[in-house]
């Protein structure tokens, strides 16, 4: 047991020192993410050494990460296309693609609710308040609840404060 604590202080101490890099590496995987940069490129390996397979640009474009390397993220965007990207291109901030037809952002999370606002797919928005199915979308300025199983970015079951 005291050997346990030991390691526990030492991570501890690694990732304050680190600016947190350790902690990152221990995070589970799968989770969302977005792309920080206004221009991206996802690569097939874990290194400036790999060919660029993709060029994104579109900023806030919700990822999931699915593998961690380092300094290099394994990463899946909404059309299921993976590969690797630096980890200072990416953001923890939680953004989600409606998917489908229209959505309607209500303004509370229940069906009869009123509509407040509409967004067409392939919007991204930022993602909050998700529980039992809903989840507040806001789309520069412009929110409402809309069903969680609309959007890719948040997973069906998952709570966001």
């Amino acid at each position: 047991m005291r050997r346990l604590a030991w390691s526990l202080a030492g991570l501890a101490l690694v990732a304050a020192g680190s600016g947190g890099v350790a902690w990152a590496q221990k995070r589970a995987v799968p989770y969302f993410a977005s792309i920080r940069a206004p221009e991206a490129r996802m690569r097939t390996g874990p290194g400036r050494n790999y060919p660029i397979s993709w060029k994104y640009v579109r900023q806030d474009l919700p990822v999931k990460v699915v593998d961690i390397y380092r300094d290099w993220r394994k990463i899946e965007d909404p059309g299921g296309t993976q590969g690797w990207m630096k980890s200072n291109l990416l953001a923890d901030t939680r953004t989600a693609l409606v998917l489908g037809s229209a959505a309607e952002l209500r303004d509370a999370p229940r069906f009869d609710a009123k509509v407040s606002w509409r967004a067409a797919p392939g919007v991204v928005g930022r993602v909050s308040k998700c529980a039992r199915g809903w989840c507040f979308l806001d789309v520069r300025g412009r929110g409402g609840f809309v069903e969680a199983n609309r959007l890719w970015g948040v997973a069906p079951d998952e709570e966001l404060a």
